[in-house]
């Protein structure tokens, strides 16, 4: 008999004497939603060092003008809801100082603003490439989980996840942030 067919006997005399029993797996947590996922959502967003305001639509102008500081020149995509002070033409993404952009949902459990890049949310790269970027996400357009995400989304359109401002860590687990994405992230929840 050969090594291999020693360890294969072997392997099979033990499963034969296991208890082959299967413990019943809880699932329970998939159907539960946190109580405000509101709350849920600001609270991890605070987590990933983004910053956050939430207020009403009448406050919104304000707010954004508050988000983009000392920000001279804002790229704002096509289709945005609201006129923002600053803004100016994509030819020279380069040389932007921030951008202004709604997202298609947020999910409350991991805190993650997703863009589909329809109205108001441009394409990918103007999402990367300032180095400050103020997202406006309305309260109903916030989400539980990862499942609720995925099932909303149409799978045929181009999507970006953002969980916090652009960070790595090297090997010795320094963080350092605004290496390939905006340094500064600012969300803004609308009450719905």
């Amino acid at each position: 008999m050969s090594a291999r067919d020693e360890i294969l006997a072997a392997v099979r005399g033990a499963l034969r004497e296991a208890d082959r029993t299967e413990a019943p797996v809880p699932r329970g947590y998939r159907s539960v939603a946190p109580p405000d996922i509101v709350d849920l959502f600001a609270e991890r967003v605070v987590d990933y060092r983004a910053a956050l305001t939430r207020c009403t639509a009448a406050e919104l102008p304000e707010v954004i003008r508050e988000a983009l500081g000392p920000a001279r020149k804002v790229l704002v995509p096509e289709g945005f809801p609201i006129e923002v002070e600053g803004a100016a033409d994509a030819a020279d993404l380069d040389s932007f100082d921030a951008v202004v952009t709604t997202a298609a949902l947020g999910i409350a459990t991991t805190g993650t603003l997703v863009l589909d890049h329809g109205p108001g949310q441009g394409r990918r790269a103007l999402s990367l490439v300032p180095d400050v970027h103020v997202c406006v996400l309305r309260e109903d357009r916030i989400v539980p989980g990862v499942p609720q995400a995925v099932a909303a989304l149409d799978p045929a359109r181009p999507q970006t996840w953002i969980s916090g401002p652009s960070a790595t860590s090297d090997i010795e687990l320094t963080r350092v942030e605004g290496v390939h994405g905006p340094r500064t992230l600012h969300v803004i929840v609308v009450a719905a």
